[in-house]
C-alpha cells in the first residue's frame, strides 16, 4: 500500500502531539440545541451525551448565531438566491447580498470600500500577503495570531521582526533599525488576542507609523484583525478602534462569524487598496465566497448591531462579563484584568487546567483549556467567553461550581 510508510510517519507525530499536550483528540458533535427559556440560557446537547450544557467557549458574543431575525433573512435569501454561489466572485459568482453587505460593512467602518473573503482567515492571509513586497519589512506582535503568522510566511517579506508583546516602544526600536533597508513597513497585530482578551494601544501605534513613514520610500502601513473585537466591545461594536479612540488605522481585518454569528470574512480600508485585494489576494480571487444566504444574515445582524437593540445588548454584555470577573477574584482565581467578553482564568499548569476542565464538563459547563505550546509555559489557563445569550442565573451556576471545585482542592 502507498500509504503506508507514511502512516508511520504520521502516527509518530501524532504520538508526539498527544504526549505535548497539544493533541485536540475526537472532536464533540453538537446534536441539538435547546433554546433559551425562563432563567435559562441556550442549552446544548452532545451527541452520545443527554446532559445539557452551558457553552462557555462559544465566539458568538451577540448570541446572533440563534437570533429568530438573522435565521429568518438567511432563510428568506436563500429561497430567492440559492444555497450557494455556485462559482468564485469575478466569475459571476457575486450576488447583490454581497455588494449590498459589501457596501454596509464599509459604512459601519466610516471606510471608502470593504471586501468578502470565505473565511476571517482568509481575509488576513489574503490581505496581509498582498500588502506585502520583496522590498517589506513586517513588523508582527509576539503573540498574533497564526493567521497572521502563515500569512507572513506565505508573502516572503524581505524581513521580519518580532516585537514583544503589546509594547510600542519595542515597535518603534524595530521600525528605526529598518530604516535604509526596505521600501515599506507593514505593522500587523490582532486588535483583540483571543488568548487574552487585552487589546494594543493603536494610537501609540499609528503615531509611531506616522512619525517614521518618511523614512521609506513606500511608507508604513498598519494592519489589525479585529476578529474578536467588532460587536464585542465598544459602545457601538466598532471594536478595538472604538475603545482606543483610534480611526486611523489603515486597514481594519474582521470576522462575520463571531459576534455577527454567519461565516465569513472582510476587510475594510481606502478603495484603491480594496480594488488592488480583488485584483491580487489569491484568498479572494480563487474561492467561493460564503452564501447569498450567508450575506444576506450578516446584513441583517449588522443591522441589528448598528441599532438601539445593539448598543443595549453591547451593554448588557459587558455588565455579564464585568460581574464573572469580579466573582471570580472574589472566589480567589487569577485572571487577567480587562474590559473584553474573553475572561481567561489562569491556572498556569497543564495539568490543573485538564483537570479543571473535565470537572467543568462533569457539571455540565463546556469551557476551553489552553495549554502548552498554544500558550506558553506558564500560562495555561482556561478561556472563558461570555456571550449576551448568558443569564445571570447562568453565570451564577458557572462562578458556583468553580467555587466548589477551589473549596474541594485546597
Amino acid at each position: 500500500m502507498p500509504l503506508e510508510k507514511l502512516k508511520t510517519v504520521i502516527a509518530g507525530r501524532l504520538s508526539l502531539l498527544e504526549k505535548s499536550g497539544a493533541l485536540k483528540g475526537a472532536e464533540p458533535v453538537i446534536a441539538r440545541i435547546k433554546p433559551a427559556s425562563g432563567k435559562k440560557g441556550p442549552r446544548f446537547i452532545l451527541r452520545g451525551d443527554k446532559k445539557e450544557y452551558i457553552k462557555m467557549n462559544s465566539n458568538s458574543y451577540l448570541g446572533l448565531s440563534l437570533d429568530r431575525d438573522v435565521i429568518k433573512a438567511e432563510e428568506e435569501t436563500a429561497a430567492k438566491f440559492g444555497a450557494g454561489p455556485g462559482s468564485v466572485r469575478f466569475i459571476n459568482g457575486t450576488f447583490k447580498p454581497h455588494a449590498e453587505l459589501e457596501k454596509k460593512l464599509s459604512l459601519f467602518h466610516g471606510r471608502e470600500a470593504a471586501i468578502l473573503f470565505s473565511s476571517a482567515y482568509a481575509a488576513v492571509c489574503g490581505t496581509v500577503s498582498s500588502l506585502i513586497s520583496d522590498e517589506t519589512a513586517v513588523l508582527s506582535d509576539a503573540l498574533n495570531h497564526n493567521s497572521i503568522i502563515n500569512a507572513v510566511k506565505l508573502s516572503k517579506p524581505k524581513e521580519k521582526k518580532i516585537y514583544e508583546h503589546l509594547n510600542m516602544n519595542s515597535m518603534e526600536i524595530q521600525i528605526k533599525g529598518l530604516k535604509g533597508r526596505c521600501r515599506r513597513v507593514v505593522i500587523v497585530s490582532d486588535g483583540v488576542f483571543s488568548m487574552r482578551g487585552d487589546y494594543p494601544d493603536l494610537k501609540r501605534m499609528v503615531s509611531v507609523a506616522k512619525e517614521h513613514n518618511g523614512g521609506f520610500e513606500e511608507g508604513i502601513i498598519t494592519v489589525i484583525d479585529d476578529s474578536h473585537g467588532i460587536g464585542a466591545y465598544g459602545k457601538t461594536g466598532r471594536g478595538t478602534c472604538e475603545v482606543t479612540g483610534e480611526y486611523g488605522i489603515d486597514a481594519v481585518l474582521s470576522t462575520l462569524g463571531k459576534s455577527l454569528g454567519v461565516n465569513g470574512g472582510y476587510a475594510v480600508s481606502d478603495a484603491k487598496i480594496i480594488e488592488y485585494l480583488r485584483e491580487s489576494a489569491p484568498f479572494y480571487i480563487y474561492s467561493n465566497p460564503i452564501t447569498p444566504a450567508e450575506a444576506g444574515a450578516a446584513i441583517k445582524s449588522l443591522a441589528i448591531l448598528n441599532s438601539g437593540r445593539g448598543r443595549k445588548m453591547l451593554s448588557s454584555l459587558k455588565e455579564t462579563a464585568d460581574y464573572f470577573r469580579e466573582g471570580l477574584v472574589e472566589t480567589g482565581y487569577e485572571i487577567i484584568k480587562g474590559i473584553h467578553p474573553v475572561v481567561p482564568l489562569m491556572l498556569r499548569e497543564t495539568g490543573k487546567t485538564i483537570k479543571l476542565v473535565a470537572y467543568l464538563k462533569e457539571k455540565g459547563i463546556l469551557a476551553t483549556g489552553l495549554k502548552y505550546p498554544v500558550v506558553p509555559r506558564g500560562d495555561e489557563c482556561i478561556r472563558f467567553q461570555v456571550n449576551f445569550s448568558h443569564t445571570r442565573h447562568d453565570i451564577d451556576y458557572v462562578l458556583n461550581v468553580l467555587a466548589e471545585y477551589k473549596k474541594s482542592s485546597v
